[in-house]
């Protein structure tokens, strides 16, 4: 009786659980995306809305792409959508590669009372236009003639200037995107109407990317032109800086002396 107690204990193994399944709630999202498309260009998710009026004018389009009745169906499926719902559906439209439905939601849009000419919304057109197709240059190029049709109606006050308060960097960027699509007549109406007759303040920026442009694309009077607007737009905004930096170093070299006789002195 006495070997039994040196009789070794059998040890139980425990046997393995299965896994409890997470309560799934009603938000909880169990697919992945519907396919490889990228963020929209706004970096603005579609509101429900704005994606059934897009589906909407694919739709009432998939048979007949005319200009006219792309237009039509714009007005029937975007016609009624807020502000921002239009401008996602118009930059989505153009991140699918349907510039011509985006083209016809513009002209929905225009039609808004809070509509307002922007360099910046035709630059992404323009730069968004399909390459080598002349359809789409002779549009870029009525786009251009539109928008300084609108801009020469919209002055805010008859004694102010349709450029007045313009914002210099996005009409920069219509201009450089006209020349990277190598619409250089169209770029440099955009200069002349503004700069050269409308009077805008611009900087220096502008005049480069129309001097190096204009040469680029083959218009050498043009860039001889700029170039000269520009040398008379240093010769009166860069004297006064020089004169204001030179009165703040005798100021500081002032200070300066100043200091260090006093230092001396004790």
């Amino acid at each position: 009786m006495a070997s039994l107690l040196f009789l070794p204990h059998a040890t139980r193994t425990p046997t393995p659980r299965a896994p409890t399944p997470r309560p799934r709630t009603a938000g909880t999202v169990t697919c992945g995306p519907r396919d490889n498309r990228g963020p929209l260009q706004r970096g603005r998710c579609l509101s429900t809305e704005a994606i059934h009026a897009v589906q909407s004018l694919k739709r009432l389009t998939a048979a007949d792409r005319s200009p006219s009745a792309a237009r039509g169906a714009a007005s029937a499926s975007l016609g009624r959508l807020l502000r921002a719902d239009l401008l996602a559906a118009m930059a989505e439209l153009q991140r699918q590669g349907h510039w011509a439905l985006a083209l016809a939601a513009l002209h929905v849009a225009r039609a808004e009372p809070w509509y307002r000419p922007d360099p910046a919304l035709y630059a992404t057109f323009v730069s968004s236009a399909p390459p080598a197709d002349p359809a789409a240059a002779a549009a870029v190029d009525a786009l251009v003639d539109a928008f300084l049709e609108e801009k020469a109606r919209g002055a805010a006050a008859p004694a102010e200037g349709p450029w007045e308060g313009e914002d210099v960097y996005k009409l920069t960027r219509l201009v450089r995107a006209l020349v990277a699509k190598g619409r250089a007549r169209a770029a440099w109406r955009v200069y002349e109407a503004a700069v050269r007759t409308g009077g805008l303040e611009v900087d220096e920026c502008m005049y480069r990317v129309m001097a190096k442009g204009m040469r680029r694309l083959g218009l050498e009077a043009e860039a001889a032109e700029v170039e000269a607007d520009f040398a008379e737009w240093e010769a009166r905004v860069l004297p006064p800086a020089r004169h204001v930096l030179d009165e703040m170093r005798a100021r500081e070299a002032s200070s300066n002396d100043k200091a260090t006789a006093a230092a001396s002195n004790l």
